[in-house]
């Protein structure tokens, strides 16, 4: 049908197997559903976005959607055109007060409230959540009752406990506990203690500035973890981002606990059960010592162009919601072990008996829903070049782990280099709207 609506939809490929031919066939249902539009889907790298899109607004071809990203939110946000506008409008103002667009039914106020926390910014919901993750602590529940320990930590101190008594027990293993060394253990272990790592609310009230790793909370989540380490508690591969050999120490059971993202849900009920022990997966331990304040998510959200004409605005805003009708939110639930990001979603999957089936789903929702200390869930924070200042901290920690590097001057220095990047990505972005 050649007077078919086009949306240029650029989504964000996660590189899963078969990952983009989900996406490919929503869009085909889709146009059979709304046979005036057409869908244009261009897979593009989910680190690449923001270069596509800024590509984009130079040669005047930015799509009707694009996917960023979690740590990209700030180049979404930040991103104007050659007249000095914003690319992208909030969802929720483009949404209104409609119950439904082209029949398909709004799901704004169905979003899990930590996702809306996270892409909500100066008091409008900017993006549409599609893949959501948050880290959990995995336990081999067989080992940690052989070691005398009959519940599953909650705290980092009740945790340290724990690994004691397992190194402790007969049989048991030199190390205890492990996990990546990557940025995304930092970002909650400030979410857990209300720490900000950047100036002006975490660049929540307007662009962080100011980058700090040296507040409080940050001093006190690497102290807690070197001392893991110089006890023999924690075991480290000596390489940063090392995923999957923490998994195969777990699934080896080198190790009784690992903590790691929700993503790995499946893989690890699947190692468990070959191997023959009990797993148990309960929510990122805290620090005791303060009131807890949430825990952030990872993953990708929608976000809407600016400026489009009616029509095309509403076949964008229609396949927004269609991928997040509950059907789809299940299905991708299923398929990745992605959180499901509404609740109309995860309670199709309680209906269809799949966490009665496969219950260590739960406990990614499960965490997300713990009650915090102001009633408010979590938002991470929003700085320019995150996903490499964050590569940072890994590198400090490796120093501070490895050469046994005061955790005082080597974060200065990681604060440092971070304000580099940071003034780098400010420097190339002076008409951003946020100033």
């Amino acid at each position: 049908m050649s007077d078919r609506t086009v949306v240029d939809a650029w989504l964000a490929d996660l590189t899963f197997p078969y990952y983009m031919d989900t996406l490919f066939a929503r869009a085909r249902q889709f146009e059979r559903a709304h046979p005036e539009y057409e869908i244009r889907i261009r897979g593009i790298y989910f680190e690449d976005m923001p270069g596509a899109v800024a590509q984009g607004v130079r040669e005047g071809t930015v799509p009707a959607i694009a996917e960023y990203y979690y740590t990209e939110t700030p180049n979404a946000l930040d991103e104007v055109d050659n007249a000095g506008r914003p690319v992208f409008t909030s969802v929720s103002t483009a949404v209104g007060d409609r119950t439904e667009i082209l029949g398909e039914p709004v799901v704004l106020d169905d979003i899990l409230p930590a996702l809306r926390a996270q892409y909500t910014c100066y008091g409008e919901l900017r993006s549409l959540p599609t893949v959501a993750t948050t880290y959990n602590l995995f336990t081999n529940v067989t080992m940690l009752e052989a070691a005398g320990v009959t519940e599953v930590p909650q705290t980092w101190q009740d945790l340290r406990a724990a690994c004691e008594r397992v190194v402790k027990s007969p049989g048991g293993p030199p190390h205890a506990i492990g996990w990546a060394n990557h940025g995304i253990p930092f970002q909650h272990a400030m979410a857990v203690q209300g720490g900000k790592i950047a100036d002006n609310g975490n660049g929540r009230t307007a662009s962080a500035q100011k980058i700090d790793f040296t507040i409080p909370e940050m001093l006190a989540w690497v102290s807690w973890w070197r001392e893991l380490y110089k006890d023999g508690l924690y075991q480290y591969s000596g390489e940063t981002g090392d995923w999957f050999g923490t998994f195969q120490l777990f699934a080896d059971q080198e190790i009784a606990f690992r903590m790691s993202s929700s993503n790995d849900v499946g893989s690890t009920a699947e190692a468990a059960k070959e191997a023959g022990f009990e797993l148990a997966v309960t929510r990122f331990p805290y620090n005791a010592d303060v009131p807890y304040r949430g825990n952030v998510v990872a993953g990708t959200s929608l976000w809407l162009a600016d400026g489009l004409d009616r029509k095309t605005q509403d076949g964008a805003l229609a396949f927004m919601q269609y991928l997040a009708n509950p059907g789809h939110v299940a299905e991708y639930h299923k398929e990745h072990s992605f959180i499901p990001v509404t609740r109309s979603g995860f309670a199709l999957l309680e209906r269809q008996g799949w966490f009665d089936e496969q219950p260590y789903h739960r406990a990614p929702n499960n965490q997300l829903e713990v009650m915090t200390a102001d009633g408010r869930p979590a938002g991470g924070a929003l700085v320019g070049n995150y996903f490499r200042i964050q590569e940072l901290l890994a590198e400090a920690m490796h120093d501070m782990l490895v050469r046994d590097v005061d955790p005082v001057e080597r974060l200065t220095r990681a604060s440092a280099d971070a304000q580099v990047l940071l003034d780098q990505y400010l420097a190339e972005r002076p008409r951003s709207p946020r100033r």
